[in-house]
């Protein structure tokens, strides 16, 4: 496992009524779904598509393994800062660590610690990440 320290991506998020439960505090699944848009974007933005990845190159990507630590609630309206930072790969494996903070005040809402797989879309079989990829994930931002 390579651990790397590289440039932390952050993805703006505004809390909506869909997202609370009746006391307007967010629903903790939801917070899966803040998680899932920054990594998205993280991929985006190191210039991997991941409608190309499938169609063209036959690979999608899948969450094996999430790690969520609730700190805080979030609230109807907050404004919160979602990263994804990649971190490690081992074999056909890649990490991520996330955070979600309140802009208003930086308070850490949640954390999490993701391992994610590459499948061959047809069969759902595990498989390694082509160097390209590797090479985009490992970009410096």
């Amino acid at each position: 496992m390579s651990e790397r320290q590289s440039g932390v991506f952050s993805w703006p998020v505004r809390v909506y009524w869909e997202d609370t439960d009746a006391g307007g505090v967010v629903y903790h699944s939801r917070y899966l779904n803040f998680f899932e848009r920054a990594r998205s974007e993280l991929l985006r933005a190191r210039g991997i598509d991941q409608m190309e990845l499938k169609e063209t190159h036959g690979f999608i990507w899948v969450v094996t393994e999430m790690n969520v630590k609730f700190r805080r609630a979030a609230r109807l309206d907050d404004e919160l800062d979602v990263t994804a930072d990649f971190r490690w790969m081992k074999g056909v494996r890649q990490g991520f660590y996330q955070e979600i903070t309140r802009k208003s005040d930086g308070a850490q809402i949640a954390i999490a610690e993701v391992t994610a797989v590459m499948l061959q879309a047809g069969s759902l079989k595990p498989s390694r990440l082509p160097q390209w990829i590797k090479n985009k994930l490992e970009q410096e931002h």
